[in-house]
């Protein structure tokens, strides 16, 4: 099993007559068998697994950049440091910890600079291969157990192994929204962040899919074809400048409602103005936007997991560790919004 365990206690700062939530949370105990200590700890009350990948192949295999390696440990540093209060609705998460796959991204950094007459470009896109099957294996066991999973970190190649082990471990296909000015519909060209809900239709794991802040001129020509060709639909940008935002997402709510499919809840921290992300945005939605689109549709009874891809701290304007901070930040709130979307379900 591709699992690194996750130790809270080295992220916590620690403050007399405090207790945060890195010293509060559960987290996976020690042995070898996974499926029982997932049934374990779901007797104890644990419900939603929380796991990282630290990776950036997907969006360098992608002809995009680095960085996006760095958003679970931001996360880890911002989140375990928050007050564990009665008010915050962590009890029913378990700490998993990360997909291992610091081999495959030390394979991706020591390759050459991708240009249109070598090999990198498929080098990375098969090591984002290798790294479907990591990803697939960790979270199809969680699907297993019945845990709902927020995955945090790395690119958004990560939800085609997120929806096919959706697929294999329920036998439905599932249906996603994914507030994205990209709908990583890309050709099947070889694994990368760009198609992961492509290859996810392709192999029959993806029945819905909806795209909100969609930019049209951000996708190509052959990607809104083959969108539209399977059924696909989307609120562009454009169209969310003119109306009020919460009434597109009630607008979602409903195609969800209709879909009567299980629902993976996807967001591309790039769809943010000035997030630190893979490709940053100084036209997308505002935070108080995106935290909406998380907890209105982590209110649904369809909703099995969040994914939160390609926050970059590397990529903030202001240096690394101005994006530390912002990532760790933003994605901290972004899971909470889930948590307490969840509380408001029927």
């Amino acid at each position: 099993m591709y699992l690194r365990r996750s130790n809270p206690q080295q992220w916590v700062r620690p403050r007399e007559h405090e207790t945060k939530i890195g010293q509060a949370i559960a987290c996976l105990r020690e042995g070898d068998n996974l499926a029982e200590l997932l049934a374990s700890h779901q007797a104890e009350g644990c419900r939603v697994a929380l796991v990282g990948v630290p990776e950036s192949i997907g969006p360098q295999g992608n002809c995009g950049k680095g960085g996006a390696e760095l958003g679970w440990q931001a996360f880890l540093n911002a989140f375990m440091n928050l007050q564990a209060t009665p008010a915050m609705p962590t009890h029913e998460l378990l700490l998993v910890g990360e997909v291992d796959c610091a081999d495959l991204q030390q394979q991706a950094d020591d390759l050459p600079p991708a240009t249109a007459n070598n090999q990198t470009l498929a080098q990375l896109r098969a090591l984002c291969a290798e790294l479907d099957q990591r990803v697939l294996q960790v979270v199809s066991a969680l699907f297993q157990a019945d845990y709902e999973v927020i995955l945090i970190g790395g690119g958004h190649n990560n939800a085609y192994p997120l929806l096919k082990a959706g697929f294999e471990t329920t036998g439905q296909a599932f249906a996603s929204v994914n507030l994205d000015p990209h709908a990583d519909f890309r050709p099947l060209e070889g694994r990368h962040s760009g198609n992961g809900f492509s290859y996810a239709y392709m192999e029959g794991a993806l029945a819905h899919y909806h795209v909100v802040s969609l930019h049209e001129g951000k996708n190509s020509a052959q990607s809104l074809r083959k969108l539209a060709e399977a059924g696909f639909s989307y609120h562009s940008m454009h169209r969310l400048y003119d109306m009020q935002f919460t009434t597109a997402i009630d607008e979602v709510s409903e195609l969800v409602a209709g879909w009567q499919a299980p629902l993976g809840l996807e967001l591309d921290v790039d769809a943010i103005m000035q997030a630190p992300a893979s490709a940053l945005n100084y036209t997308g939605v505002s935070f108080p936007q995106a935290y909406r689109f998380v907890s209105q549709l982590a209110a649904s009874s369809y909703t099995r997991y969040l994914h939160l891809a390609e926050a970059a701290p590397a990529r903030h304007p202001a240096g690394v560790e101005a994006g530390y901070i912002a990532s760790g930040q933003l994605l901290s709130e972004l899971t909470l919004a889930y948590l307490f979307g969840r509380e408001q379900r029927p």
